[in-house]
Parts: C-alpha cells; structure tokens; sequence
C-alpha cells in the first residue's frame, strides 16, 4: 500500500463522510455531544494537519482608508489621533496600546526583553529589570508634558470605549473608569473559569463582542461555563450548542456573547465547537461568520477511482469488498486501515514483475484523477451568524482550505473568499488557488479559479471592488483581481517579483504597500494598480532586519496619510518610512530599543517600545520629548 501513500495523506481518527445536509444543529443532550465527537478525540488527520494555523476572530475591510485620524473635540489645541490599525473601519480590536483625550494607555502585555546586540564574552550582560505587569496611563498631549500619571495593576490588550478602559487579562477582564485619568478606579470585573480563554474581542457601536474558547472535554463536553460576572457564572446548556451537521474535525467549543463596555453586563450568547487549528471567525458590521474544514471520505474516494480509472487492474470480488466498506459501522481510520488489508493482501499474492507493472500504473492514473478531483479533496463550510441577535441565517461551502482574516470579506451584502488547495493532498500535483463570490445568503455568484498554480496564497486584500492576491513558490506574482460584476470575477493584472509579501495595506485607490520578506531580509514594496491590466512595482526598500512584528499583526502598522509616512517596529529600532511622489524614502529611525507601536497625536509622532517613549516633530524628525521607566 506504500504507493497510496505518497498521494494522499491517510486518516488517524476522525469523520469524513460527507452528507448531503449542511449547516449547523444544536445538540439535544450530553450523550448526543459525546456521541458526535466519540470519533473526534484525535481530531487531527494527517490531511488537516497541513491545513494548520491559528486563526482568530478575523475581520477585513473594503475600504482603502484603513489608519484613519480621529477627530478630537473638548481638548484645547488637539485636533486628530490616530487609532488602532483596524481591518473593518468603526469595528475597534484590542491591542497593547490606546490613545484618546491626550491620554496614552500602554500596556506591558506582549514586551520582550534581551539584549539588541551580542556582547563580548568578558562583557558584563546588564538588562534592565523587567516591569511589573501594568498597564501605564500617560499624559501624552501637549508633548512637552509627556508623564506617567499612574499605573493600573493589570495589563493585557485593551479597548476603550469613552471614558472606560477595557484590559483583556489572561484570566479576567476588567472595566476601568478612566474619566479622570490620574485617578482610575475599577468599574467592574468579569472572570474567565478554569479552562477557558479569551479568543479575541471587538468594539461595534458601543457594544464589545467577545469570543471564549474551551477545549472539549470529551468525557464531559457540556454544559459549559467559561466565567463570571458579579458572582453569577454565565451556564452553556448542553442543548444551547451548535455543531456542524457535517461531521468535521472540532477540538473546542466557541462561544460569542455581547458585554455592555461602561458596565459589564452580558447579553446575548450563541455557542459553536470549531477547531482551533482550522475554524476562522470573521466579523464584518453585519455578521460573524465561522468556518469549518471538512475532507473527503477516502474510502469513497479510492472505490469511484477503481470504479472510473482502474476497473481493468483490480479483480472485481476485491474491488466489492471495498465498495462495501461504505456501509460497515466503523471509523473512518478503522474502515481505512481494513482497506489497506484488503488491498495488501491482494498485492502480497502478485508476483514481483506484476506487482511492478500495478503500481506503475495505479500511480500513474491516480495522480490524474487527483488532479481533476483536487477540489473536492478538502472544502471550507462558512456558517453565517446575524449580530447583535447571534441567530444562524445561512451557510454554504467553498473548496480548499483559508489562510487568515484577509481571506474572507463581506461587500454589498456577498462574501469574497480566497482559499488554496494544498499539494500536500495532491500527490504530484501542483497546489491551487482560488477566489469564490457568495451571495448574502451564501450560495455561489461567482468564482476565479487557478491563480498561480504551484503556490500557495500568502496574502489577501480586498479593497471594495477589488482584490489584491499574492502567492509565492519562488517569486511573488501580485494578483488584481476586477470583483466589479460579482458573478464573473476577473483577472484583471498580474506582476511578478522577487521575494513575498504577507501583509497588504491600501494607502491610496490606487496605491497598494506590501510588507514581507525577501530572502532573509524585510521588504517593503509600493504597489501602483491605478491601471489594473498593468500593476507595477513602483519603490521597494530593503530592510536589514530579518522580521517585524508587522508580519505578524496588522497592529504593529500605522499610516498618516496626512503626512504620507507609515511605521513599522523591527527588532533593531523602529522605521518611519514616507511615500511621497511614489518613493519611499526612511526618513527617521529609533535604535537600540524594543521598539513595539507608534501613534500620532496632531503632528507629533509618538514611538513606544517596552521602556521608554520618544515624541518625534513629524515637520522635522526632530525628537521632542523622551519618558523612560
């Protein structure tokens, strides 16, 4: 059986099977949730495993002016701040940092510390204490008052709606009053029970919409109570739980609820396992949406390939025994493991020159039929979810598997999905990449197939009526894709050069920044796409830095466009970059520092890193101001 091997991965314990209904149900009792994962406590097939990846709440924008200023009223001489890098505008994400009010709350959440540069063998390694974990309040505004005002004994990320601070802590989250800054006083506290965690949370219309992961306890999956607000524990019946009526690789139950901000009342609730691994939650302003990867039957799979393409090699008493594998009341590993027998015990009765000529042929035909059926090998169900009332409207289904956040964005009521086909399922076959349009209620418009064959897709963008694609193997062709008519997306250019990039950003309609790599080293690139058919390159700056954090969290990034610069944080110091007249230019750099974020508050451009902050005249670079602690 070694030849089926080395085109398709085989199943440990898990479900495949897929039937013909979709969507989601909810559990009727205990022994129906323990009934649908009995099969799933391995929950990782050799197949999903190469479709890996952590995948949180995930949200996208479809405008091009992501990084917008803040208008400020009530404070005298302060006119705009900026705000968090955010990929839905209006729809606010936690992060270590918030500005409002000439107020800068940083937390210690996340901060690394060791030394930026080897010393000597005989030099005496001196670092600076680490901080205790807090959350600073700063006087940012004017800068020449730049303080520490107090610090707040917890720290994680943070939201900020008015005048509380949200802190996102590992096992709690707090509300602060912060309307007189120097003075915070808690407001209220909600805490995680053991076991559970925080997955991610937004801000949307005063509302916070936070989402809890608890792993499956496969010997008591339910009820669920994943915290506790004013000494009351939020209870999951085991009935309120929806699952996939696909059975499909879950490992954890997700649960969505609505937190009222200025007191810390929960709402609405709504319950899904998913994997956390695979599952992708996005949240646009109407909806959250919850993937699920699902893989095809390998033993159906192998018996309509002897069926279609192999009748004349297999005698037909072996090829029954595994067509009735189907019906047997077994796992899916167990029913894949007797198909091994089954065909080895065939093989083992060859002699060696027919045995040769078998696998030359079986290899040879199925790596055809792998690549004719590679779309049905894996595919991606989307479950959408109404908010703030979390009621289940629609689900549908695409091929291949999703890479993060960007590969999902909600437009004029459709849903534009990026998706790959792993070559890890296709024997010699090369990878796939593909772009579906569904409607609102996520039935198929439109789709765009095979873009860049042999690659895999390393970024997404979509930008209103337009997508922006990279993949990569050995170059990186950049995709603009013409979503204008929904139902026949388009390839509307393509561009080809070195290196990657896996994060895009829309500094303009027809400006596009790509931050990834290039060999060992960070690469910057400014796309031109004013003429989709001929997208262009138009500057590129190569860093000598081997990462960023940029590459890892849109966070990190920060445009002004009132300025045209952008920053980004390295692991050397951190780089202000402007774009005037479509050249990028490194106007100002911070070193020796780990630096993490930047803000701007009017024209001063603060830079803040684990210990210290450094105010920059953006006019001139000129440093204004320094706090260190």
């Amino acid at each position: 059986m070694g030849l089926f091997q080395e085109n398709i991965s085989t199943p440990t314990e898990t479900h495949t099977t897929i039937p013909s209904e979709k969507g989601v149900a909810q559990f009727s009792s205990v022994d129906d949730f323990k009934e649908y994962i009995k099969d799933l406590s391995t929950a990782y097939s050799a197949i999903s495993s190469t479709f890996g990846g952590d995948q949180m709440l995930q949200m996208t924008t479809s405008s091009a002016e992501t990084g917008m200023a803040q208008k400020v009223t009530g404070i005298t001489g302060l006119e705009r701040t900026s705000q968090t890098n955010v990929q839905v505008l209006g729809i606010d994400e936690p992060d270590i940092v918030k500005t409002d009010k000439g107020e800068i709350y940083l937390s210690s959440e996340y901060a690394q510390y060791y030394p930026l540069m080897q010393r000597s063998f005989f030099e005496e390694d001196v670092r600076p204490p680490a901080p205790q974990d807090t959350t600073k309040v700063i006087k940012a505004y004017p800068p020449e008052s730049l303080a520490e005002e107090t610090a707040i004994s917890q720290n994680g990320t943070l939201l900020l709606d008015n005048d509380v601070l949200l802190i996102f802590a590992g096992d709690a989250i707090y509300g602060y009053d912060v309307a007189d800054p120097k003075n915070a006083t808690r407001k209220w506290e909600i805490k995680l029970e053991d076991g559970n965690e925080i997955e991610a949370a937004r801000l949307l219309d005063k509302t916070v919409y936070l989402v809890t992961k608890t792993q499956i306890n496969i010997y008591s999956p339910c009820p669920l109570t994943p915290l506790s607000f004013a000494g009351e524990k939020l209870t999951i019946e085991c009935t309120d739980i929806y699952h996939p009526v696909l059975e499909t690789q879950v490992d954890v139950t997700y649960t969505a609820m609505t937190i009222n901000p200025q007191t810390g009342k929960i709402g609405n609730t709504i319950s899904l396992v998913g994997s956390s691994s695979s599952s992708v939650i996005y949240m646009s302003s109407q909806a959250v949406y919850l993937s699920y990867s699902h893989f095809v039957d390998l033993i159906q799979f192998f018996s309509d390939f002897f069926s279609e393409r192999a009748p004349d090699l297999i005698p037909t008493a072996v090829l029954d025994k595994i067509a009735e594998l189907s019906d047997y009341d077994l796992s899916a590993n167990a029913k894949y493991v007797e198909f091994q027998t089954i065909l080895e015990n065939w093989q083992n009765s060859l002699q060696s020159d027919k045995r040769l000529q078998f696998e030359n042929e079986m290899n040879n035909r199925m790596t055809d039929y792998l690549t004719e059926h590679a779309r049905e090998l894996e595919q991606t169900e989307i479950i959408k979810i109404g908010i703030p009332e979390f009621e289940i409207l629609a689900n549908g289904e695409v091929p291949g598997s999703l890479l993060n956040q960007f590969s999902l964005d909600e437009y004029e009521d459709n849903l534009r999905v990026a998706t790959t086909i792993s070559s890890s399922n296709l024997g010699n076959s090369e990878s796939l990449n593909d772009l579906y349009v569904l409607d609102e209620n996520l039935e198929e418009l439109g789709f765009l197939k095979d873009l860049g064959k042999g690659e895999r897709i390393y970024a997404v963008r979509f930008v209103e009526d337009k997508g922006y694609v990279v993949t990569f193997r050995e170059v990186d062709p950049f995709f603009v894709i013409d979503l204008s008519e929904a139902a026949s997306p388009a390839l509307a250019g393509e561009l080809k050069i070195p290196g990657y990039s896996s994060y895009l950003h829309p500094i303009s309609q027809d400006k596009i920044l790509g931050i990834g790599k290039e060999g060992s080293q960070v690469k910057i690139s400014l796309f031109d796409v004013a003429d989709p058919q001929n997208p262009s390159e138009e500057d590129k700056y190569t860093l000598n830095e081997y990462w960023s954090d940029v590459l890892e969290t849109h966070h990190a990034f920060l445009l002004d466009a009132k300025h045209e610069i952008f920053f980004i944080p390295g692991t050397r110091g951190g780089y202000v970059f402007s774009y005037t007249d479509d050249q990028l230019k490194l106007e100002k750099t911070v070193a020796d520092w780990q630096v993490q974020r930047a803000l701007y508050i009017n024209d001063y451009l603060y830079i803040l890193g684990s210990n210290q902050i450094v105010v920059l005249n953006e006019a001139d670079w000129s440093e204004v101001k320094r706090l260190s602690w």
